[in-house]
């Protein structure tokens, strides 16, 4: 089931909280980097390759675009259920891209298993901004049909609905964060595979341009089939600056430049998500006014740092609650996914500032380097394990970790272990409601993370804190890698 962003009905636990033994030591970086991406492995649709490590996981949705006479084989499922909604897969995409391009260096071995991430999706997001002139498609699988059933993706027998938007049915915000990724994507394959990368450069061009030329939102095209799961809440302005932005970066085209002065958006905000992307945008660019010395950046220079402001839990302009464990906390759905993604800001405002020496100040308190990245190393070590319960919420990390993930594939019983096709209600009594461990690991998930109480009660239908999502996973492989370059063991 997909994260609903600002979901209040989850239900709160007080009670059976798991009591757990401490996880020994300082975090391994680099064994959580290799988890956090090789999790994608487990998220793929389409037909895998004889490289897939997480063996579990088989061939899926191979009939997928047939209903529109296309070919839309491939990308992720985006979190536990079997549904292909390309605005967070997008936005997945970005950020790994953004994670290769700004942290590779660090990544060591793990940056070839990084790009093979990211050309999993943009393979297939290349097909749906090319198959059909006048189309970009959007999304494969019915998700209030998905959603009623519990089984593998690999027995999937539910209607493989396919979503486009167009010009008569605009999605200026799905198709800004679809060129967002392609660019983004075309810099990492620049050195590696030229040709790739300008076919990545060419189609995000296209794509920005028909965002651009046809706006509105693809919540107000698509309706129930992205409502609730992915409405974008934010508009579709933010994404708009965000493709603009990395256009700009990916191409150092002026033109770019003049689209972003012409949005003009001086909102603040503490938040950024696959919703949200303002605050992205923002340290993106303001990578122009401290790596370039560019005044014309200034602007976004000055909002990233009050974003940064409106973060710090010792700035008088914080908005942020904290729970006792010193975790971010802003959402009850899935409150990692903005920990992550927030995280990723931290440290890369942190990695300018330090290569020039810049600080800041938030009223009376001076901002350092070292300020954010305390905050950043604080966030990813409460993930790992350093947090009041001891738990480790990436799975297969440490010696403790969530058992029973919101995911069909992870628990239901393999093809290999149970090669009877279990149907859509088969799932439900042996395995959803289940107390059992689930059968398969899914190696570097992360869940939704715990409540506000620094609680998490590891039950498989508190979807709200037990299911992973990639774009959980894609925002917290570049602060890994940042601490796993570092002196921080």
């Amino acid at each position: 089931m997909a994260m609903v962003r600002g979901a209040s009905f989850c239900l709160l636990f007080f009670s059976s909280f798991l009591v757990l033994e401490s996880v020994q030591g300082n975090p391994n970086y680099k064994d959580a980097l290799a988890k956090s991406i090789l999790f994608f492995q487990g998220q793929r649709s389409g037909r895998l390759p004889k490289t897939q490590q997480i063996t579990w996981r088989s061939n899926s949705g191979l009939s997928d675009g047939q209903l529109a006479h296309v070919d839309l084989t491939g990308g992720y499922y985006d979190a536990g259920d079997n549904v292909k909604f390309n605005f967070p897969m997008a936005f997945t995409t970005t950020m790994l891209s953004w994670s290769a391009l700004e942290y590779g260096k660090r990544m060591g071995p793990e940056l070839q298993n990084a790009r093979a991430s990211i050309r999993w999706a943009t393979d297939y997001l290349l097909k749906c901004s090319m198959a059909t002139p006048g189309r970009l498609y959007v999304g494969v699988g019915d998700p209030n049909v998905d959603h009623k059933c519990w089984e593998r993706p690999e027995d999937m027998d539910t209607s493989r609905s396919v979503y486009w938007v167009s010009p008569s049915n605009p999605g200026s915000d799905v198709a800004a964060e679809t060129a967002a990724a392609l660019a983004a994507a075309s810099m990492v394959f620049r050195k590696v595979d030229p040709k790739y990368s300008r076919l990545l450069l060419k189609t995000a061009k296209n794509v920005f341009q028909f965002a651009m030329q046809y706006r509105g939102a693809y919540s107000d095209s698509l309706g129930s089939a992205v409502c609730p799961f992915y409405c974008s809440y934010s508009g579709y302005k933010d994404e708009l600056l965000w493709g603009a932005a990395w256009l700009l970066r990916a191409t150092n085209d002026v033109s770019y430049s003049n689209i972003l002065k012409s949005l003009g958006d001086d909102d603040g905000t503490d938040m950024f998500s696959w919703d949200n992307k303002l605050a992205g945008a923002r340290v993106l660019l303001s990578r122009q006014a401290l790596l370039s010395n560019d005044k014309n950046f200034d602007p976004f220079k000055q909002q990233a740092e009050d974003f940064m402001c409106r973060i710090l839990p010792n700035s008088p302009f914080s908005s942020t609650q904290y729970t006792q464990g010193g975790l971010i906390y802003k959402l009850p759905g899935s409150n990692l996914q903005y920990v992550t993604s927030i995280t990723f800001l931290l440290t890369t405002y942190s990695k300018y500032m330090s290569a020039t020496k810049h600080t800041f100040n938030c009223g009376s308190l001076l901002v350092t380097p070292s300020s954010l990245k305390n905050l950043a190393k604080k966030q990813v070590d409460y993930i790992l394990g350093e947090n009041p319960l001891k738990l480790s919420y990436m799975v297969g990390y440490g010696a403790y970790f969530p058992k029973r993930i919101h995911h069909r594939g992870s628990s239901l019983p393999s093809l290999a272990s149970h090669p009877q096709s279990l149907g859509c209600d088969g799932g439900f009594q042996p395995y959803l409601y289940s107390s059992n461990p689930n059968p398969n690991i899914l190696t570097g998930a992360i869940v939704g993370g715990p409540n506000q109480n620094d609680g998490y009660p590891d039950e498989r239908t508190d979807y709200s804190h037990s299911e992973p999502a990639t774009y959980i996973n894609a925002a917290i492989v570049g602060p890994l890698a940042f601490f796993a370059g570092s002196n921080t063991r």
